[in-house]
């Protein structure tokens, strides 16, 4: 298999250092949407969409004004995942099959761009995203993303031991190398997914995490916003933060084995760019 990672959508918030660790308190973060493309038998398989054609269009209507507001998604239809397969020279109709961290809306934005494709995703985080019952799931999930009818491919928690976590390893009509790990605690049904390579393992955590420093084998550390963003978006605190810690010891112990890596890090996207190349 041979694995592209891509920025499906740039975010640049306000909050400066407070949010990313560099510059002043004034300039809008860098923050990325790190998405996966991965060439397989099977097709094209995508892990994540970022925000999407749609959401590069009409930001407000397929975010809400608030994402919009805060978060400052940048309208860059070159950052579409259509479009960076077509740079590839691949065809986006083959994208077949889409595994998902989870269903929140800058993390589901594209999936109206491949209405063909199996989406998989933990069952739990389905049932909370298509009946939301606060107002946080209610904004965080996105109606209008799904009124295409995606051709969904749930999952139960259970499944084999993967380094410690009760992985999902087979996943409908994909490889056995793809398999979804339950990271939950930003949401219900939050994931990782992990990829092996054959000359060893990717894990996209997802929002499992948001800085870079969080991981750090010496001295892990958060920036203030984020510290503060990751509670305020948790539905389940105490999960939340026993899966960080898991990941953390993984990525202490395990470091010549598993690559880690958060959804929205640019300092993690440039370094396995640079380790892919």
């Amino acid at each position: 298999m041979r694995v592209h990672h891509l920025n499906c959508g740039t975010l640049r918030p306000l909050g400066g250092r407070l949010i990313d660790g560099q510059g002043g308190l004034l300039h809008q973060a860098e923050m990325v949407c790190h998405c996966l493309l991965i060439e397989t038998g099977a097709g094209l398989v995508l892990v994540d969409t970022g925000l999407g054609e749609q959401g590069m269009r009409r930001p407000r209507e397929w975010f809400g004004a608030q994402f919009s507001t805060l978060i400052n998604p940048q309208p860059d239809l070159e950052q579409t995942p259509a479009a960076q397969i077509r740079a590839l020279g691949l065809d986006p109709a083959e994208v077949r099959h889409i595994v998902l961290t989870h269903l929140d809306l800058d993390h589901a934005g594209g999936l109206a761009d491949f209405p063909e494709a199996t989406v998989h995703v933990y069952a739990e985080e389905l049932r909370a995203a298509t009946a939301p019952a606060t107002q946080l799931a209610r904004t965080r999930y996105r109606d209008i993303q799904f009124r295409h009818e995606p051709r969904w491919a749930s999952y139960a928690e259970p499944g084999e031991n993967w380094f410690g976590f009760q992985a999902v390893r087979q996943l409908d009509g994909l490889p056995p190398e793809i398999l979804l790990v339950p990271l939950a605690g930003h949401t219900a049904g939050h994931a990782g997914v992990a990829v092996d390579t054959g000359a060893g393992w990717l894990l996209h955590a997802g929002d499992a995490y948001f800085y870079h420093g969080q991981m750090d084998p010496v001295r892990p550390h958060c920036t203030p916003g984020l510290s503060v963003f990751q509670v305020l978006m948790q539905t389940d605190g105490a999960k939340r933060r026993e899966n960080l810690a898991r990941l953390q010891e993984l990525a202490a112990t395990r470091a010549d084995e598993v690559t880690m890596f958060s959804a929205h890090s640019a300092v993690e996207l440039r370094q396995s760019r640079r380790t892919a190349a």
